[in-house]
């Protein structure tokens, strides 16, 4: 057993083939809205990013000059309506939060910013699923200054 696998197992923490299935899905969603994003252009910078201990970032890209901060949310079938609907106020705000520590350790860097979602609609047995990008979805909040 390596390090790692102890370590992650010490914390309680469960291979992604062990996981809820949930979780599995997610990730699927995950690895084919980075493969959309890296098909349109943009250079995947990092995934499932924790710039703070109570924050993740799904997907961080770039495109020209701009710094895309990417949710991804898969859904089976849109029964219970669209899957950008579970980016709500809560949702926008601890994302918002996750970009600003971001920006904070990478020096501000002289890009523009936005928040992308992508919806995925399928499931890993069904082949390949359904994927929205929404550009531009939502705003940084007021109270996130960045320096000038």
């Amino acid at each position: 057993m390596r390090l790692s696998e102890l370590w992650n197992r010490l914390m309680g923490r469960r291979p992604p083939e062990q996981g809820p299935r949930s979780a599995r899905v997610g990730a699927w969603g995950e690895e084919r809205a980075a493969e959309y994003l890296e098909a349109h252009g943009y250079t995947v910078i990092g995934r499932n990013v924790r710039p703070d201990r109570r924050d993740e970032l799904d997907i961080v890209a770039r495109i020209g000059e701009t710094l895309v901060f990417v949710e991804v949310k898969t859904r089976r079938r849109e029964a219970f309506g669209r899957p950008m609907r579970a980016v709500d106020r809560g949702k926008r705000h601890a994302l918002n939060r996750a970009a600003a520590a971001y920006l904070r350790k990478a020096g501000f860097p002289k890009l523009y910013y936005r928040f992308d979602v992508i919806e995925v609609l399928g499931q890993p047995e069904d082949g390949e699923p359904l994927i929205r990008h929404l550009d531009d979805a939502f705003p940084f909040e007021v109270r996130f200054k960045f320096p000038v």
